[in-house]
């Protein structure tokens, strides 16, 4: 009897055992995978998910359920991702907002380069900095004319605090020497009808989102926050255009995982979206999405890029003097 249960007392131990053996993937995916992204629904970030969950999946042979959780920039989202099991089974879609945390926050929960296995950069976007047609300001040269004549009598919208359309506006205001409000909102879509509702007069919104308003005439783009113009709005001028040389300010979209996701795993996922990304139909509707560039990278390169820019935009808050929170 005791060597029967002795043999029970190790055979449950070799279970618990075997039940804690990192994912391989030799197996993988064998059952659905979850996707995280910070932002509101209907927003580029919930648009990009979909898009490349929808590429994942036919490549993985499972489905991808792709979940938003709103809020803090991203970082709710960014949180959960960093303390999901490391199987391969939470992945996440993060912004360019994932780097410029480290430089907004006093502390993190998690760390942006430290706490994740990258899997692979998506896209690369401008922002564009808008206000309502009925607005005095016809040009970016006269918004800034004005912000100067009375400091701290504009305001403007962004997806909320700490996200890169937060900071390319506080850019604007210390290389323009102005000082323009930040007002943050849940997604571009609040920020938007915050705008067409009078609450703010400037949004620094995303290209996809605001061409319509801007074609039908409800919207005046004022300037699109990279170096050349955007296809998307090829009559938008560029910041460095309106005279503020220098200005430059284009966010990214990537796929990261939580620290200790099996090296195989994380090969297999940068190997299908990867290949993914080569799907001149999902490409499209990549670039569509954003008005932006597709490119992908090794987990390595994306790990660079966030480094460069925690770099980046800590120098930014520092010269603006942006408190902490």
């Amino acid at each position: 009897m005791r060597r029967v249960k002795r043999l029970a007392a190790a055979i449950f131990l070799l279970g618990g055992c075997l039940a804690t053996v990192p994912a391989s993937a030799d197996n993988y995916p064998s059952r659905p995978i979850r996707l995280l992204h910070g932002f509101a629904a209907g927003g580029a970030a919930d648009t990009l998910s979909r898009i490349i969950a929808d590429g994942l999946s036919k490549r993985l042979g499972q489905p991808i359920i792709v979940e938003a959780k709103p809020g803090a920039g991203g970082n709710i989202a960014a949180d959960a991702i960093a303390k999901a099991a490391p199987d391969g089974y939470t992945i996440g879609l993060v912004t360019g907002a994932h780097a410029i945390s480290a430089a907004t926050y006093k502390s993190l929960a998690y760390q942006p380069a430290d706490s994740f296995e990258m899997v692979s950069t998506l896209v690369y976007y401008a922002l564009v900095i808008a206000v309502r047609n009925d607005h005095p300001a016809k040009s970016l040269g006269e918004l800034v004319a004005m912000a100067k004549a009375k400091p701290g009598s504009l305001s403007f919208g962004s997806v909320g605090f700490g996200s890169t359309h937060h900071l390319a506006g506080e850019l604007l205001n210390a290389t323009a020497g102005v000082e323009i409000l930040h007002v943050p909102y849940r997604g571009d879509s609040q920020s938007i009808t915050a705008l067409l509702g009078g609450e703010v007069p400037v949004i620094v919104g995303t290209p996809v989102l605001l061409a319509p308003q801007i074609q039908s005439g409800a919207i005046r783009g004022l300037a699109v926050t990279s170096p050349v113009r955007t296809a998307l709005l090829p009559d938008v001028p560029t910041v460095q255009e309106a005279g503020i040389k220098g200005y430059d300010v284009r966010t990214w979209a990537g796929l990261l995982a939580p620290k200790g996701t099996p090296p195989a795993i994380v090969a297999a996922l940068n190997a299908a979206t990867r290949d993914a990304l080569r799907d001149p139909d999902l490409k499209q509707r990549l670039e569509t999405a954003v008005g932006g560039e597709v490119r992908g990278s090794s987990p390595e390169e994306m790990k660079a890029l966030i480094e460069t820019e925690i770099t980046k935009w800590t120098g930014v808050v520092e010269k603006a003097k942006i408190p902490k929170i």
